[in-house]
């Protein structure tokens, strides 16, 4: 018998059967509330009857439609559906199958738009796996060993403290970093573009302080550098609205989305203003499976769940019944420092690693709930359920987070 390969990391050993809204069963018959959601992707939950409807209409109509060869019919609707969601300004579309495709795309793009060769990411950003990506990712160093040389060309700049006892001062101290790093490594005219999470992915579910994007935005537009968002981790409602980025007062060039846009189906978007992607040289960028029919109609009824009138507001009512019921623990048993929340992106940062790993083990063991870890630390437990998920359920995973806790600390 063949084996997979070991290079996956694996959270759990589990062997899944089927997935149904918040839950998947097990070959052998078990249940599990999935508060990982496939890191965040899942967000209409486990086989939504409209996006399998969708899926399985689209899949008799045509499976792989290639892009290069055809315009099929959904690649324009879903692009109109885009243009209404994002930011003002973003009105043109291009598609792919991943965040790690999406971000280099960005990256790209800013450099045939400006005719600059350097890139400014921000510590603690995760942008992918690929060799680019990884150059731009500093998370973990797990990301990174081992695959040098990475490209060249980019260089990093300060994220805040968003713990940081005086938030102004240490938003200004960050600034002031990216300040310092224009007039001593990459030079604004040699600056294509500054991409950042509005908030850290695998970095700790951290969202910036307010004050920071804008003065980024700023600089960004003061010298011509592309401001770009990756809302990869943070779109598509995950933090009660439908991109993170509008919580601040910005307006980004580019904005990259994966993830949580189809609802697990393997579909990633890039969206831009039109002058710039009129100087994105045909032929220069494409792939072949990017804007897959199939993936295209996961998206669109994706959208219209995530569109639903009260939708937002649920996922809202969900985040804070979550962070509500984490910092009363937090008063009661201790061992968390911190409770992080923008809408239902929400961490809990955990006094050391030991007490989150015991936190998710007694979950994964005794509560049958799944939930991971985040931060090079490992010290920050991250809740990422569907968007989905229901009042009962989020009281039921409440429930086995205070005996977990209870039993760590």
């Amino acid at each position: 018998m063949s084996n997979l390969s070991n290079v996956w990391f694996k959270v759990t050993d589990l062997e899944v059967e089927s997935g149904e809204g918040s839950w998947i069963k097990t070959t052998s018959g078990e249940r599990y509330l999935d508060f990982i959601a496939g890191i965040a992707v899942n967000s209409t939950g486990h086989s939504h009857p409209k996006v399998v409807e969708a899926i399985a209409k689209q899949a008799a109509r045509g499976i792989h439609l290639q892009v290069n060869t055809f315009t099929h019919d959904l690649l324009q609707p879903l692009a109109d559906k885009l243009g209404e969601l994002t930011p003002e300004g973003i009105d043109s579309f291009f598609y792919a199958n991943s965040g790690a495709e999406i971000t280099e795309a960005a990256v790209k793009l800013a450099k045939q738009a400006t005719g600059r060769p350097n890139t400014i990411v921000f510590q603690g950003s995760f942008h992918g796996r690929t060799h680019m990506a990884m150059a731009m990712t500093t998370s973990k160093t797990i990301y990174r060993a081992g695959h040098a040389p990475l490209p060249s060309g980019v260089f990093v700049a300060p994220y805040p403290d968003v713990h940081a006892e005086d938030i102004e001062a240490e938003v200004a101290r960050a600034l002031n970093g990216f300040d310092l790093l224009l007039k001593t490594m990459t030079a604004p005219d040699e600056t294509a573009c500054a991409i950042i999470e509005p908030v850290l992915g695998e970095g700790g579910y951290r969202a910036a302080p307010a004050g920071f994007l804008e003065g980024i935005d700023a600089r960004c537009k003061e010298h011509g550098i592309l401001f770009i968002a990756d809302e990869v981790q943070s779109g598509f409602a995950r933090t009660g609205k439908m991109f993170a980025i509008e919580h601040y007062d910005v307006q980004p060039d580019v904005i990259c989305m994966a993830k949580g846009i189809a609802s697990g189906f393997p579909f990633a978007a890039l969206g831009t203003r039109k002058e710039l992607d009129d100087k994105w040289t045909t032929g220069s960028h494409g792939g072949t499976y990017g804007g897959n029919a199939i993936g295209c109609a996961a998206a669109l009824a994706t959208i219209e769940i995530l569109t639903e009138d009260g939708f937002l507001e649920s996922v809202q009512a969900r985040g804070d019944q979550l962070a509500k019921g984490l910092r009363e623990m937090q008063a009661e048993y201790g061992g968390i420092k911190h409770v992080r929340q923008l809408g239902l992106m929400i961490a809990a940062d955990f006094v050391d690693a030991a007490t989150a790993s015991a936190v998710v083990k007694h979950a994964f063991d005794e509560g049958n709930l799944l939930t991971m870890t985040t931060g090079h630390a490992g010290t920050a437990l991250r809740f990422m359920p569907p968007l989905t998920v229901s009042e009962e359920e989020m009281d039921l995973a409440l429930n086995i987070i205070s005996k977990a806790l209870a039993a760590s600390v």
